[in-house]
């Protein structure tokens, strides 16, 4: 008989043990990107190993941000808080790096101040992971 809480302990199941996450989480990713990302330049050796490593990146900071995610829901905490943002601007970072490396598209610019969208959300995430590791918790 089907349980309504099945569902959640699957889900639980998996984010609990990490090498199986990230099996998943890699096994998702390079199948998503499979046909418009990868394949169109396996025939540019130098431009694969660039584009692998974006997609490299971007598995291990989608991993990062579940496994801080569930930390978070599990524990509780600002800190904790702090750090899946952290990661979740990392996930944006390097999803634009991959856009820019392999649709030809070219960085934003933010027209005030002249400078790039990615160096604004580093930015915003170094500022994320600091606050993270620096907030102090009330006694």
């Amino acid at each position: 008989m089907y349980s309504v809480g099945k569902p959640l302990r699957i889900i639980d199941n998996i984010v609990s043990n990490k090498p199986k996450l990230f099996i998943i989480i890699s096994i998702i990713v390079v199948s998503v990107l499979a046909v418009p990302v990868i394949i169109p330049h396996t025939s540019h050796p130098q431009h694969i190993y660039h584009i692998t490593l974006h997609i490299a990146s971007l598995i291990l900071s989608i991993f990062l941000f579940i496994v801080s995610l569930s930390s978070y829901f599990r524990n509780g905490g600002p800190r904790l808080l702090f750090m899946s943002l952290g990661f979740l601007s990392l996930l944006i970072v390097e999803t634009l790096f991959l856009f820019y490396a392999t649709r030809g598209i070219r960085e934003i610019l933010i027209p005030v101040v002249n400078i790039e969208l990615p160096h604004i959300i580093l930015f915003v995430m170094l500022t994320l992971f600091g606050i993270g590791i620096l907030k102090v918790n009330p006694r």
